[in-house]
């Protein structure tokens, strides 16, 4: 499209104020001349004219211009809360209809772009049309035509340089009920009480207010329901009982006429922790071995390790008074009655049957094992020996016993070796330096070890002869962990290239304390991002089986998990739903929570022009209810004219064009200036001459 464009501009051949100084000096002269009368004074006065026209270099220009078409920019929010109800249906219709209008007119061109979810940052709707803006000439923009429910969060403080229309897929303001945990911890010590603040909150006009039940979901535990206050926080106590993730789910029952439930409901995981682990270490007598467990907790800030090293027993009484002696006297009845139940752990390390203990305390340390305590021995020659711990009351926790016939020390270099039940045990399984497939183990020898008999506990790893060297077991609620050797301060020595002993310890005590990441037999699940991961450990049978999972408000569905390692087995799924998810064995119960991966995006799930209203005001556009009215009509307006009424919404007439030649000519040229000039100066002197 191509038109003419003249104009009138001038180019004096010299300096502006020289002309204009002529110019005074001519009309000066002239009129004078005709205040006077004076012959020829009009003909004076029009050569001066005539001179000066000519000096101004009067110039006609004719530019060849091309008409630019006007740019309009459809905007469509894609993001989550546009899945509510039918929200995007009426948005695919809208963006049909005005796609359509502007095909049919011909002076404009329509830029169409997305706005995608924008993960934890909300609809990010002006970040994406700053970006499209870049790209159009200013003076091209007729318009902007945002499909969105009204959930904008990055809207500018001044509105564009062209009407912004706003198409709400919607039939008007809504109002939405939701739940919202104000103050959540992600971790909580065991044994103590958690507060958490939740609100039932009603967001909108002609929400109903008043009382709402809010339900609690633990785990799975049944279901506890209150009644609370809409728009007052509550103060929810929660127990933390156990180690490991805890899984909370707070909700309130659907509203007629609200936007959405898909926020009526919060998950919240808390981890279950330890505050500081007691550990009771007691070594019958000073040994290399205490020197690596003194090492290794001393090491860990969490743990509070009280150790009593026995220097002097019984049977070398050398008749010293006490009160000249420097060694602390052993306070078995504080330790082993009064405050046996606040250890974590108690290690006995080479401890044996002297009389130090008597047989009440050991029947006080079965019982702490038997109500969920922890118990790690570590064996010597004392315990194949007639004051071994395994002829007290002690016994009925341990899951070996010492022969009752022969010497039972065995002496001799082995090195430890992990047994198949150790290579899918959490405790065992992976250590650095392990037999792996058939192959020798590559860590350090040790030299002596402890026979045994009548095992009824998990041998994770045999000592020479294929003999148990670590049994574990799990005795009712507690756990017993019995190590057949005193040799592994060798590996803390580096001897033949030491060996993992911090890690194989550290396992070994955490298993004892009921770590779950070391259970032997579990289903755990777990959501990262929005896929489900599902993962099984058995050191019995095959891992891999066929599970259950129950997402949210959905029927349940099968998963079967496929073997990843000995004793390993996991599957993923895709979690795109909200709340707690239910995985099930047969045997095992597990949930994960899946949050919203937007929180600002759900935090408020209603079509409302609050957000977005302004800005559409201040620039001249006006916002239309999609579910109300259908898509308006497009109607082209000049740049002064209204931009919205009744059904229609208007785009502006920029009138951009692109000049592609120009063409000046002389309206005066010298060959025609002069002699007009030179005529008028001889018609006012003939004049004057007669």
């Amino acid at each position: 499209m191509t038109s003419a464009f003249s104009a009138l501009t001038f180019e004096p051949g010299i300096a502006w104020w020289l002309l204009v100084l002529l110019a005074v000096i001519g009309a000066s002269v002239a009129g004078v001349a005709i205040w006077r009368r004076a012959r020829g004074g009009v003909l004076r006065a029009l050569a001066f004219a005539v001179l000066l026209a000519w000096l101004a270099g009067p110039t006609l220009v004719r530019e060849t211009r091309q008409g630019l078409r006007d740019i309009a920019l459809l905007v469509v929010d894609q993001s989550d809360s546009m899945l509510v109800g039918d929200r995007t249906k009426l948005a695919a219709t809208a963006a049909d209809a005005v796609r359509t209008q502007v095909s049919k007119m011909r002076d404009l061109e329509l830029r169409q772009i997305v706005v995608p979810e924008h993960g934890s940052a909300g609809t990010q709707l002006w970040a994406e049309v700053r970006r499209a803006l870049a790209d159009i000439p200013a003076d091209r923009l007729a318009g902007i035509v945002a499909i969105t429910d009204g959930q904008v969060h990055d809207l500018p403080a001044d509105p564009p340089g062209a009407p912004l229309h706003a198409l709400i897929p919607a039939r008007g303001e809504q109002w939405d009920r939701r739940v919202r945990v104000v103050e959540a911890p992600g971790y909580g010590i065991v044994g103590r009480t958690l507060n958490l603040r939740v609100v039932v909150e009603d967001l909108g006009q002609g929400a109903p207010g008043g009382a709402a039940t809010l339900t609690l979901r633990r785990d799975g535990a049944p279901p506890m329901t209150q009644s609370v206050p809409v728009g007052t926080e509550q103060s929810v106590p929660i127990d933390i009982s156990r180690a490991g993730p805890t899984v909370l789910e707070f909700s309130t029952d659907p509203q007629p006429g609200e936007a959405s439930p898909l926020n009526n409901r919060a998950v919240v995981q808390i981890n279950g922790v330890r505050d500081r682990l007691r550990v009771l270490l007691v070594s019958g007598e000073p040994n290399q071995e205490e020197r690596t467990w003194r090492r290794l907790l001393k090491s860990d800030p969490a743990v509070d390790l009280v150790h009593f090293t026995i220097l002097r027993p019984p049977e070398r009484d050398d008749m010293t008074p006490l009160n000249e002696l420097a060694l602390i006297a052993f306070p078995t009845r504080e330790l082993f009655q009064e405050k046996l139940s606040s250890f974590d752990l108690i290690i006995l390390d080479r401890f044996t049957d002297r009389g130090i203990l008597p047989h009440a305390y050991l029947r006080n340390i079965a019982d702490y094992v038997h109500h969920g305590g922890a118990l790690l021995l570590t064996a010597g020659p004392e315990f194949a020996s007639p004051e071994s711990l395994d002829q007290t009351p002690l016994a009925a926790v341990l899951p070996a016993h010492a022969p009752l016939e022969g010497d039972g020390v065995v002496n001799g270099a082995f090195r430890p070796v992990v047994t198949p039940l150790g290579a899918r045990h959490p405790v065992t399984a992976g250590l650095a330096g392990a037999n792996v497939g058939g192959s020798a183990p590559s860590w350090g020898s040790w030299y002596r070890a402890i026979a045994t008999e009548d095992v009824h506990g998990q041998v994770l790893m045999t000592g020479p002869g294929t003999a148990p060297l670590l049994v574990l077991s799990h005795v009712d609620q507690g756990r017993v962990a019995l190590l057949l050797s005193d040799q592994i301060w060798l590996w803390s020595r580096g001897h033949q290239g030491g060996g993992p002993q911090a890690e194989f310890l550290r396992r070994v005590a955490h298993w004892a304390m009921g770590e779950p990441d070391l259970d032997e037999d579990r289903l755990t699940a777990r959501i990262t991002g929005k896929t489900l991961r599902v993962e099984r450990r058995t050191v019995e049978g095959p891992a891999a089986v066929n599970t259950t999972v129950t997402p949210p408000d959905a029927p349940k569905q099968a998963l079967a998990l496929k073997e990843t390692a000995p004793g390993e087995a996991a599957a993923t799924l895709p979690a795109a739903a909200p709340g707690v998810w239910r995985v099930e064995d047969g045997t095992h119960l597990a949930f994960a929570a899946a949050g919203q991966d937007n929180p600002l995006e759900f935090a408020d799930l209603r079509a409302t022009a609050d957000r977005i209203g302004k800005l559409v005001r201040q620039s001249g556009g006006c916002v239309t209810w999609l579910a109300a009215n259908g898509p308006p009509r497009l109607v082209r307006v000049g740049m002064r004219d209204t931009a919205a009424g009744p059904g229609w919404i208007g785009l502006r007439r920029r009138d951009a064009h692109l000049v592609t030649g120009v063409e000046t000519v002389p309206l005066l040229p010298a060959w025609a200036a002069l002699p007009l000039l030179l005529g008028l100066a001889l018609a006012a002197w003939r004049r004057e001459s007669l």
